[in-house]
Order: structure tokens, then C-alpha cells, then sequence
């Protein structure tokens, strides 16, 4: 079974979160190449995901936009 776009795109984030620079780069660029259903339930899971960590917390910003 392959990994849908959206699980390649959250396995991602959770790789460079560490960098908050990185993390808004591949955020943005996930924006351009998912589709809108796909758009809305990573928003979904970038809010939970970044409730931990403060630092991410304007990304939400970018995914609205």
C-alpha cells in the first residue's frame, strides 16, 4: 500500500520540527501540492501536533492562507 501524499507530508513535518525555518518551508510547499480536503485534515492534525510546541504555533497562519 502506498502512502498517500498527506502521510508523506505529516511524516515530513514530524522530521523538522526541530527547525521552525524548515518546518514553515516544507509546510508551504505540502500547501501547494496537496488538495483542499487534504489541506483541511492536515490543519486539523498541525493543531494538535504543534499544542506541545509554542515555537510552531504561527504555522497554523501559513495553512489558513
Amino acid at each position: 500500500m502506498s502512502k498517500s501524499m498527506l502521510d508523506y507530508t505529516k511524516s515530513v513535518l514530524k522530521r523538522v520540527s526541530f527547525d521552525v525555518s524548515l518546518f514553515c518551508k516544507e509546510l508551504e510547499k505540502a500547501c501547494k501540492v496537496l488538495l483542499p480536503y487534504e489541506i483541511e485534515e492536515l490543519a486539523s492534525w498541525l493543531s494538535k501536533f504543534i499544542e506541545e510546541k509554542p515555537e510552531l504555533q504561527h504555522s497554523l497562519l501559513l495553512i489558513k492562507n
